[in-house]
């Protein structure tokens, strides 16, 4: 099976791609659809999402990944000269030189990192952070020179969703799920300090009178918004929590935010938010949707409305004017939730008004999309 359009890095290809760059594309990680289909591809490929590009929807570029990386979530360094590939099949963080035509990619060996997760940058101590879920453990690493420092244990198992607020010396991490397991669920998230990861407190994200886990996966700061507030999605209790900052009590305090499950919808994901910090979109897995909240009030955000997208609905990129978003469909290259598309929405009228199949007709399910390093809402914790 092949892509549409697939060219190699050569230096014709780089002509090429170089000339779409002026257009709009967008970094896709890709692996052949179900987890044990043979034989096995997996990538990072270079996704023209211009609408107006007689390319759009076309592979302009692909980067292979060794097989077994099973690559998950891209991350951006704070000035955005790398990207950080997180693996979630072998002991490796990947690390491609955005600043090299071709990207260059190196190996990042964590060999206390089972089931790699999410990356969080803390400029202010030049240090990254690295979330392993399946061996519960925090790899700190160096910005510069991007060896491993320390490796922090955690109280609470299956760290997966990372935020660092350096204004108040504080890493929050979330307590996911036992990669093992299926249907093993954590219930909190943990507070650490930033310089030494010591725990400051534990926050449970369970809903009251909830019997099941909350299953927490990802938390973010909302951009600008003082005192801080973040956001934390829950995948099976499939609701959106906030957490505040108490000047005072110099402490947080969570609460849940908005029940996705009363819209038929499950498994919150994602969170996005616009350049002008006045939406932020959510992604719920089950059945797929994109919802759109007011956040000019970031303590009450607003429910506005949802979208459907397909299966998996995950991570998104913007089009450079903001008014579309590109949905990427795959969650883990779980059955039934694996689609593989990507779904290109209307954020105004909130519908969908297209979808980018490249990759699903390819045979391919598709795990992140993530804008390219000079696109300022590109993805970051």
């Amino acid at each position: 099976m092949t892509f549409r359009t697939t060219l190699l890095a050569s230096a014709a290809t780089l002509a090429l791609a170089g000339a779409a760059m002026a257009e709009q594309t967008a970094l896709v990680l890709f692996e052949t659809k179900g987890m044990t289909t043979e034989p096995r591809r997996e990538g990072m490929a270079v996704l023209d999402i211009d609408p107006a590009s007689p390319d759009f929807g076309e592979v302009l570029v692909e980067y292979p990944l060794p097989t077994g990386t099973v690559g998950h979530h891209i991350f951006y360094n704070p000035d955005r000269t790398r990207a950080y590939v997180t693996s979630l099949g072998s002991p490796v963080l990947h690390v491609f030189d955005m600043t090299a035509q071709p990207y260059r990619r190196t190996e990042i060996a964590v060999p206390d990192c089972v089931v790699g997760e999410d990356v969080a940058f803390s400029p202010a101590t030049g240090r990254w952070f690295l979330t392993c879920m399946g061996s519960s453990k925090v790899i700190v690493g160096d910005l510069a020179t991007d060896e491993v420092e320390e490796v922090w244990d955690l109280p609470e198992p299956w760290p997966h969703g990372i935020t660092v607020r350096e204004d108040l010396g504080r890493i929050l991490v979330t307590s996911t799920a036992n990669p093992a397991v299926m249907g093993e669920y954590g219930d909190s998230v943990t507070e650490l300090d930033l310089q030494t990861g010591e725990v400051v407190a534990v926050h449970s994200t369970r809903a009251a009178g909830a019997e099941a886990p909350s299953g927490p996966v990802e938390i973010f700061f909302v951009p600008h918004a003082e005192p801080p507030v973040a956001y934390v999605t829950n995948i099976p209790q499939g609701d959106l929590w906030i957490a505040e900052w108490d000047p005072g009590a110099e402490a947080f305090a969570f609460r849940q935010g908005f029940d996705f499950t009363a819209l038929g919808q499950g498994m919150a994901l994602e969170v996005y938010f616009d350049e002008e910090n006045a939406r932020a979109y959510v992604t719920t897995a089950a059945p797929g949707h994109v919802n759109a909240f007011d956040i000019s009030d970031p303590r009450n955000p607003r429910h506005l409305g949802a979208v459907g997208t397909a299966p998996g609905a995950h991570h998104m990129t913007f089009s450079a004017d903001g008014a579309l978003a590109f949905v990427q469909n795959g969650l883990m290259n779980i059955d039934g939730l694996n689609d593989g598309s990507i779904t290109v929405v209307d954020l105004a009228a909130m519908e969908s008004v297209g979808s980018i199949d490249t990759f699903k007709e390819a045979g391919f399910t598709v795990n992140m999309i993530e804008g390219m390093p000079d696109d300022p809402r590109a993805h970051t914790h």
